[in-house]
């Protein structure tokens, strides 16, 4: 069985946020591939191939995670705090999405190894503008060692 190579994990749970975001990825015609995932247990699941995700092949890793910081289960600084402590995902580039502005979130993140942390803008033309140049830079203009592992 062959698996689709994803390009993006977006970890949001606000479905109207994923809405946004995906439609703002494909009219940048952005991402081959995108995962959604709505919580940080199942955000850890999937990278580390347990519960729903066990068997899954964990040689692909994605070009970049988007991760909202406000998610059930698991929050997204626990999240972050798990892929950049763990080998095998810790050089996928995590940029922080979030509505949260509050400075110690802003700390911790980058304490804990984010690559980039952005607010939501509230304003919709701006969120789309955010989200086309967030794609842009981390799937074509950065240059990124090869995670296959």
């Amino acid at each position: 069985m062959v698996e689709n190579i994803v390009d993006i994990v977006l970890v949001e749970d606000n479905p109207a946020d994923v809405e946004l975001t995906l439609r703002a990825l494909k009219k940048s015609h952005i991402a081959n591939e995108i995962i959604v995932l709505t919580d940080g247990q199942q955000a850890l699941d999937y990278f580390f191939a347990r519960g729903a995700y066990t068997g899954r092949n964990t040689t692909k890793q994605p070009k970049v995670i988007l991760l909202d910081l406000k998610l059930p289960k698991v929050g997204g600084l626990e999240v972050l705090r798990e892929l950049k402590g763990n080998e095998k995902t810790r050089m996928i580039p995590v940029v922080v999405l979030t509505t949260s502005n509050e400075e110690s979130d802003v700390i911790e993140s980058y304490k804990l190894g984010v690559n980039s942390y952005l607010v939501k803008p509230v304003d919709f033309d701006q969120f789309l503008e955010s989200v086309r140049n967030l794609g842009l830079y981390w799937l074509l203009l950065n240059q990124a060692p090869d995670l296959d592992i």
